[in-house]
């Protein structure tokens, strides 16, 4: 099965696991499939239309998959999906 990796800051909701196998044959399907393990992290992940939200990004194996095939890119057995939150703010 894929690992997804998290951000420590969410593992909060993933009983503080950082990264867990989960079953999925693309990036997105391995995100839901999280979420159905954790469902907790629903709100944090998808929004109410069941989209990603805006600031989420992921990667398969260290590259976005805007580099790739979407959402849809394929992974396989030993694939990582890393799941990370933009980050904002700074000085005013």
């Amino acid at each position: 099965m894929p690992t997804i990796r998290i951000p420590n800051v969410i593992s909060y909701y993933t009983d503080k696991q950082t990264q867990f196998e989960v079953s999925g044959t693309t990036a997105l399907e391995t995100v839901q499939n999280a979420v159905e393990k954790y469902p907790a992290l629903k709100f944090h992940v998808f929004d109410s239309e069941g989209k990603l939200r805006r600031h989420i990004y992921l990667f398969v194996n260290d590259v976005s998959v805007k580099e790739l095939d979407g959402n849809e890119t394929a992974v396989g057995e030993k694939d990582i999906v890393r799941l990370l939150a933009a980050a904002a703010g700074g000085l005013k």
